[in-house]
């Protein structure tokens, strides 16, 4: 079973994208705001894909405050970490928001809330899944 990491400082947001995942997307949901847990999760493989909160109120990682731009850069910049599929999801959704985003961060998609279609919400962290290597 795959393993989403969902990094989110918005309780109800995390409870609803963890019902979607496991429900509709039959894979396992972890939930997590600690930018330590984040990077030691992802270090160790534990995570096939992270959904990352673009802003994160209350990350703080080795003494300084990180938004989800900052977490997604140091994740790409780390060789051990930087094939993982990371999705921003972020309800700035204002023109150029994505691609900007995007740019700045190297993540691999972008995702605005509130989600309301479920269904393309699986669909697209699904695409972004890595494949099984026979």
């Amino acid at each position: 079973m795959k393993t989403v990491l969902i990094v989110e400082d918005d309780p109800i947001n995390a409870r609803v994208f963890s019902k979607i995942l496991s429900k509709r997307g039959g894979l396992d949901v972890k939930h997590t705001e600690d930018v330590e847990e984040v990077m030691q999760i992802a270090q160790s493989g534990a995570a096939d894909i992270i959904l990352m909160d673009v802003s994160l109120s209350h990350s703080v990682y080795r003494g300084k405050a990180v938004d989800g731009i900052k977490i997604t850069q140091m994740l790409k910049a780390d060789a051990q970490t930087s094939n993982l599929p990371i999705i921003l999801v972020t309800a700035h959704a204002m023109e150029g928001d994505r691609e900007n985003f995007l740019k700045q961060s190297g993540a691999d998609g972008y995702i605005s809330k509130p989600v309301v279609d479920h269904q393309q919400f699986v669909d697209q962290i699904m695409a972004l899944l890595p494949k099984e290597t026979s």
